[in-house]
């Protein structure tokens, strides 16, 4: 029996050629019959697919057999087989769209100038030193943060990635820039630009969650600091740490508890909205 399987990896380093890779990428993603996402550019990659397990070991061996991958952190979690549509494969000016390609530097130890990597262990030490010295900030869209997130974290009211500039230029975070903030996002990627973009703003101790909320939820499941679901970006919709999750989201229909989004039409276009079963029974 094929058993699904979903990984989730970045890498930030220089790649002169970005072109190349894409077309490496996806004839060992088709071999495997895989499908997902994969983003390259000219500072480095970044993917989710899923497959069975055992074709996704095969990509993931053929991927980290190129020297600039080989110690790619992948994340691994079970998919349901029809997660993603198909498979797309595309060279970006950014891995993850802030819109500020000109202010990411990479070296083949990663992003240059971002925050302070903290493993979740460290993370529990940081706060058991500083306590409420210690702000949580959000590195996802405002929707995501619905259904999970960190206690008392800060989120930042963003509808997409590229808010987020002209959210920290606005100087409605200039309060927090002398004190320990960590940033978090679903498995890294965001934060590591994120980040650097504080810290060159000038936030002075700005932390990254290392391996984002997938490896805190691994490491603690329900009973640290994160409260809720995870929003992922394929067909699950929603991953839980534990069986005693929070339910954090409330219908905009009836306001009952869920964690369920909706790709729902309203008077601005189509946007993610939470809709318990009740109210929108054939989504």
């Amino acid at each position: 029996m094929a058993i699904p399987k979903i990984v989730l990896f970045y890498r930030f380093t220089p790649l002169p050629d970005p072109d190349a890779i894409r077309l490496w990428q996806h004839a060992l993603a088709s071999a495997n019959g895989l499908t997902g996402r994969i983003l390259v550019s000219e500072h480095g990659i970044n993917g989710v697919v899923g497959g069975d397990v055992a074709a996704v070991k095969r990509y993931v061996r053929g991927t980290r057999e190129y020297a600039a991958f080989a110690d790619t952190d992948v994340k691994w979690s079970d998919g349901q087989g029809n997660d993603f549509p198909r498979l797309s494969v595309r060279v970006r000016p950014e891995i993850v769209t802030f819109g500020a390609p000109d202010e990411l530097t990479v070296d083949e130890n990663g992003v240059v100038g971002g925050g302070t990597h903290l493993s979740p262990q460290q993370v529990h030490d940081l706060v058991e030193r500083r306590g409420d010295e210690v702000v949580f900030f959000d590195g996802r869209n405002a929707f995501e943060a619905e259904i999970g997130r960190f206690r008392g974290a800060v989120v930042p009211d963003v509808a997409t990635t590229r808010d987020f500039v002209s959210e920290l230029d606005s100087g409605r975070y200039d309060h927090l820039k002398s004190s320990p903030v960590v940033t978090y996002c679903t498995g890294g990627v965001r934060c590591e630009v994120l980040s650097a973009l504080m810290r060159r703003r000038g936030f002075e101790e700005v932390y990254q969650l290392d391996g984002g909320i997938v490896r805190y939820g691994e490491a603690f499941g329900d009973d640290g600091l994160w409260d809720g679901s995870l929003y992922v970006f394929d067909g699950r919709k929603t991953v839980d740490f534990s069986d005693h999750a929070a339910v954090l989201g409330r219908c905009t229909g009836c306001g009952a508890p869920t964690a369920r989004h909706v790709d729902h039409a309203t008077a601005e276009g189509r946007a993610q909205t939470l809709l318990c079963a009740v109210c929108a029974p054939d989504a």
